[in-house]
């Protein structure tokens, strides 16, 4: 009976993995469409126009090597040689100036084509010359691929996230494989095109050394929009022209079938599964807890904590960062537990795994352990190992630990709270600890009605994104604005714009090197201070250090409102709305 099921669950799980690859190269395919590719486009057509044959696929190859490696290994190379990955732009924004300076310098062509041709061995007239375009070609394309970040939907998102969490698996490498065999196809034929246009053409052929040189002087005009950041503005505003293909990508990957197997991909089969919102409290052993590993620091403690130094104990290991809303919402509820029942044998062990970059910083874990009176030892997982060998994905996250060391129970997410706190005091009790029976009474500030979206607003993640008068449940932009993969940086006069559906309103925001200022507004007016979030003072919120800030509290009349929010100062930056 169980290798029958065995077998089923196999075809089921075969069948879905179909589908999911099957999107993942449509996905690819449609990528040459994608407005925020086409500032890059011109490395490719200047690098193979004037080349041979070799060229157009030196040059996709290139690329699609070095994009799903960057993708899939950046995190795990920055892990084992620190340096800030923007060092890769640097150092593909200097390959193709130099590219470019080739075309344009004959006699650097030369030695250059020369330099190749003995590094691939003894020449032979025509071979050699289809190698060295090739060798040439993919030199392009190792640099281009780095830089290359094709719009990304729930396939390419979801790839980024396991990839910065260190939780690649071979079903996510196939995916990202097909994802690029997807990109490659029109890449090349859009590549082998131009090639053969220019070599083709008599009239064409009579300017080969002008066309070299117009084609390296692009090169190096596109490294430098790339080094200077110019490439991700282009992007944004061919977006802001275009904003249908974002939807197209969402809509095309939003497959019910698709999403379901990317949720296999982040829940693998040997991951603790959720509790859910089980109707009563079960108890089943689910495992030894795995030790603390690979922790930055460990805070409100004067030494590193052990699992194995827990014995005897009953533990709670809170996965949260400090930005999160749903983090923030459940801890009033685990410093209370922690409060009521430390005397009793009972541990919280909250371990601070970063979402963004900035969460890292000791010194911003420190104010918000502080600001949430948090009394209970916290450990900095800014790698996230611990997170890995519980093979956690969720904030926040919950184990219930015995005093045996065994997991009892997990929870993800907001809500059951008297069950968790039931599940306390029965461990406690088999502990041989004397609790009483009350239940603690704390607010429950769970939302129970349908609210806008948690949005992101970097490139990797957005989604919602519409070009002006966003629909309900969508963000604009207006002004400049240099969006990045994680968040979206102001340039001095710029605003956003979110038509939202909520209670409150919160924005994960860092400040410039000062103190920023955001003047607020809501439906069209300087928002009233009956309805203004606590971070709101006059209208205006004081952006001084990198935190989660409330700019809306309609106190409990969740209604739909457009916020708009005004940027004065250069360089802050915004992360994610969150909602309540």
């Amino acid at each position: 009976m169980s290798s029958r099921l065995d077998i089923v669950f196999f075809l089921y799980y075969h069948d879905f993995m179909i589908v999911l690859l099957v999107f993942a190269f449509i996905s690819g395919l449609v990528t040459i469409f994608a407005p925020c590719i086409w500032p890059l486009l011109p490395i490719v057509l200047s690098s193979t126009a004037t080349g041979g044959k070799g060229k157009p696929l030196g040059v996709t190859l290139g690329t699609l090597v070095s994009f799903a490696l960057v993708t899939l290994t950046v995190s795990y190379i920055v892990k084992i040689i620190p340096f800030d990955p923007n060092v890769l732009r640097l150092f593909a924004v200097i390959i193709i100036s130099f590219l470019g300076l080739v075309l344009i310098i004959p006699k650097l062509s030369q030695i250059l084509e020369g330099y190749v041709s003995r590094l691939s061995g003894k020449v032979a007239a025509k071979t050699d010359d289809q190698r060295t375009d090739f060798q040439g070609g993919f030199i392009t394309g190792l640099a281009l691929g780095i830089v290359w970040a094709p719009c990304a939907g729930p396939i390419l998102a979801t790839i980024a996230t396991l990839a910065a969490t260190r939780a690649v698996s071979f079903e996510v490498i196939l995916v990202t494989i097909v994802y690029v065999v997807g990109i490659g196809i029109p890449l090349f034929l859009f590549a082998l095109a131009g090639n053969r246009l220019f070599s083709r053409s008599r009239f064409l052929s009579k300017y080969t050394g002008r066309i070299q040189q117009i084609f390296g002087i692009v090169m190096i005009l596109t490294a430098l929009a790339i080094f200077i950041n110019y490439d991700k503005v282009l992007e944004v505003k061919l977006l802001d022209t275009f904003p249908s293909f974002s939807g197209f990508i969402n809509q095309l990957e939003g497959n019910p079938n698709v999403q379901r197997e990317l949720r296999n991909l982040k829940n693998k089969k040997n991951q603790l599964t959720p509790t859910g919102q089980s109707s009563n409290v079960e108890l089943p052993n689910l495992g030894p807890a795995p030790e603390f590993v690979g922790i930055t620091k460990w805070l409100n403690t004067d030494k590193p904590l052990k699992m194995s130094d827990l014995k005897g104990k009953v533990v709670l290991v809170d996965f949260w960062t400090y930005t999160c809303i749903n983090c923030i919402r459940t801890l009033p509820f685990v410093t209370s537990w922690y409060e009521k029942y430390k005397d009793k044998g009972f541990v919280v062990i909250g371990v601070h795994t970063p979402e963004f970059e900035f969460e890292k910083k000791t010194a911003n874990v420190e104010n918000a352990i502080k600001q949430y009176a948090i009394h209970y030892p916290v450990a900095q997982d800014n790698d996230y190992k611990t997170w890995t060998a519980y093979n956690n994905q969720y904030w926040p996250a919950e184990y219930l630990i015995d005093a045996d060391g065994n997991i009892r129970r997990t929870h993800f997410g907001e809500g059951e709270y008297d069950q968790s706190e039931m599940a306390i005091k029965k461990l406690l009790e088999e502990a041989g600890r004397k609790v009483d029976s009350s239940i603690l009474n704390v607010q429950d500030q769970t939302p129970h009605i349908t609210l806008s979206p948690e949005t992101y607003l970097g490139l990797t993640r957005r989604e919602r994104y519409s070009q002006d008068n966003p629909p309900l449940h969508y963000f604009s932009y207006s002004g400049k604005w240099n969006v990045q993969n994680e968040y979206a940086e102001s340039t001095g006069d710029s605003s956003l714009e979110f038509n939202f559906y909520a209670d409150r309103v919160f924005l994960v925001i860092t400040p410039s090197d000062g103190k920023d200022i955001i003047n607020v507004f809501l439906d069209g007016k300087p928002i009233d201070p009956s309805v203004a979030g606590k971070d709101v003072s006059s209208g205006k919120v004081i952006i001084d250090q990198s935190r989660l800030y409330n700019l809306v509290d309609l106190k409990g009349k969740a209604g739909q409102h457009l916020l708009k929010l005004e940027f004065k100062t250069k360089g802050t930056k915004v992360f994610a709305f969150t909602f309540g």
